[in-house]
């Protein structure tokens, strides 16, 4: 093959997206960028940076700019996630859980009132621990206490766990737990099983403002979940979207029923954008 051709196909190749169209390249501050949400109560997209930097919470135009950001006045062990209520309320899950030790596991909540405000915003602390875990850290087989991924629905906080189980790592472990403050045993509901690949890994999770569709991200795909019952969303039926493109992607969301947000972090100089995804 042609010296010029083969370098012009590895380069169309490395720039290409799949089937995810580039909204924006996310601004550097938002370089680690893990978890996204939109609401209701405000035009803004609301995203966070995982554990290791700042305690902040940003509020970005759809195209990518950041309008607002909120000092919060908590710290960022490991923010994986972003969730709201009807309300307009955000949750900041504070769950992410590498190692399988932590004893603090959380999910903040900010209130809508507080999204306007100026200084530092105080939260309220959701706690919880996984009943089935004993051990801090468990041994090597057992490592299912990681999680990135959550929602909130009705008057609960959905959370699906992220599996470091060599060869179970597309498992995820669905819990419930009440979307008000104080110190919870989350109550497991069901488990759904991908694929075994590292790439199956869950990073984020969310539901449709109807309640009617689940969504799960990995770094290859979407899932989604439809006709389920009451709220074991792996009970109904599941629907791979395969993205093709290969990046440590880290949020989704719905803009609306048949839309998604999603964001990948920035590595090597490349991606580290805001994409739209059609589900319909």
């Amino acid at each position: 093959m042609n010296k010029f051709l083969l370098s012009f196909i590895l380069l169309t190749s490395s720039c290409s997206t799949g089937n995810l169209k580039i909204i924006a390249d996310l601004p550097k501050a938002l370089n680690e960028a893990s978890g996204i949400e939109t609401n209701n109560h405000s035009d803004l997209i609301w995203m966070v940076n995982d554990g290791g930097n700042a305690s902040k919470l940003f509020g970005l135009s759809s195209d990518g700019k950041i309008k607002k950001v909120l000092k919060i006045n908590a710290k960022n062990n490991d923010w994986e996630d972003l969730a709201s209520d009807k309300e307009g309320n955000i949750y900041i899950g504070d769950f992410g859980n590498n190692a399988n030790k932590r004893k603090n596991l959380a999910i903040l909540k900010i209130s809508v009132d507080s999204l306007n405000n100026k200084g530092k915003i105080n939260i309220e602390r959701i706690s919880f621990n996984y009943p089935n875990q004993n051990k801090f850290p468990p041994k090597k087989k057992h490592l299912y206490f990681d999680s990135e991924a959550f929602f909130h629905f009705n008057d609960s906080l959905y959370i699906f766990t992220k599996s470091r189980v060599k060869g179970d790592f597309g498992k995820t472990d669905l819990y419930r737990i009440p979307a008000k403050q104080g110190k919870h045993i989350a109550e497991y509901i069901s488990s759904f099983n991908s694929c075994p690949e590292i790439d199956c890994w869950i990073t984020s999770a969310d539901i449709s403002d109807d309640g009617k569709k689940v969504v799960l991200l990995n770094s290859k795909s979407v899932w989604v979940f439809i006709d389920f019952k009451e709220t074991d969303f792996f009970s109904g039926k599941a629907i791979e979207f395969l993205l093709n493109h290969n990046s440590q992607k880290e949020s989704i969301c719905f803009k609306n029923k048949n839309t998604l947000y999603i964001s990948d972090e920035k590595a090597h100089g490349v991606d580290g954008n805001l994409y739209k995804l059609e589900i319909n």
